[in-house]
């Protein structure tokens, strides 16, 4: 088929789920199927909005049109790039942020739980002062828990200067500047003397054996941001042996490990974990209160 044989958003929309669907592409950095995928990369591809396919269908489009939307669809199928990578964007509760290569696709269950606060967990979180994040990666969290705490100061953390410049392109783009504290930092090695209510993390937790079976999307993302040791728990374990005397007496410690709730529990025999609820089910994040931390 020839770029002739195309004329409007409908005639891409079929092409490029049928070609998603015949190359296998795998869809985990935002979409979840070709058909949405295939919608978003078009919409993005026309500067149309994001949420109107709709009304474009059977908008007729110009030859150099045609000629861009094959060009990312061939893209798409041949590099098996991530969606988010291709369009330098990505899209997290909401939120707009910038991406590329030097980071991984925002993507966390962590962002799902903000808008409660943590409550029950956390008593009063109108009084949360100080909070962490630690492997920040785009800066994606700490920017939506800005966002839901107000009064908060947050100290991102992240071991890679290439994520540092694009989380600072996410905080300038936000404006934060003055609340978001950016640091380079081995998780709590370069961090200044202080305690925080409320430490978040969602590291490198995929296990060896997984590592060696993901798809060619995740490849093209930072290995350093997904390889977690033989158990995918070596940064989990730093994470929480250093909690405790990093959070205020009333603090809690919230970590993301993804599908690896076994390893996890396997590798804290002596904490009773408290799995948080998400939309994957109530086995992708776990919680630690500073009292539990104090006492292990």
């Amino acid at each position: 088929m020839t770029p002739n044989n195309f004329s409007t958003v409908r005639d891409l929309l079929r092409y490029a789920v049928t070609r998603f669907n015949t190359e296998k592409l795998f869809f985990g950095h935002g979409s979840t199927n070709a058909l949405d995928e295939a919608a978003y990369l078009i919409l993005h591809t026309l500067k149309l909005p994001l949420d109107q396919l709709d009304p474009f269908l059977d908008a007729r489009l110009l030859q150099n049109e045609v000629d861009a939307l094959l060009n990312i669809i061939e893209r798409r199928c041949t590099g098996r790039e991530p969606a988010a990578y291709i369009t330098n964007e990505a899209w997290l509760s909401g939120y707009r942020f910038y991406v590329d290569q030097r980071v991984i696709v925002p993507r966390s269950f962590i962002a799902e739980i903000i808008p409660d606060h943590f409550v029950p967990w956390l008593q009063d979180p109108a009084a949360v002062e100080h909070i962490l994040d630690l492997c920040t990666g785009s800066a994606c969290l700490p920017i939506l828990m800005a966002d839901a705490f107000p009064e908060a100061q947050i100290d991102a953390v992240d071991i890679s200067k290439d994520a540092l410049a694009v989380a600072r392109r996410n905080v300038d783009d936000y404006q934060m500047q003055a609340r978001i504290n950016l640091v380079e930092s081995d998780l709590y090695t370069q961090l200044p003397p202080r305690k925080y209510d409320l430490i978040i993390s969602n590291p490198p937790y995929v296990n060896s054996g997984s590592m060696s079976k993901l798809p060619k999307e995740y490849l093209h993302e930072p290995q350093l941001a997904l390889a977690g040791g033989d158990d995918g728990m070596d940064l989990v374990r730093k994470i929480v042996a250093g909690a405790a005397e990093r959070l205020t007496p009333n603090g809690i410690l919230v970590v993301e490990i993804g599908n690896e709730r076994a390893f996890a529990e396997a590798a804290f025999p002596e904490l009773e974990l408290t799995w948080v609820s998400t939309s994957a089910g109530d086995d992708m994040v776990f919680l630690l209160t500073a009292e539990q931390l104090q006492l292990s």
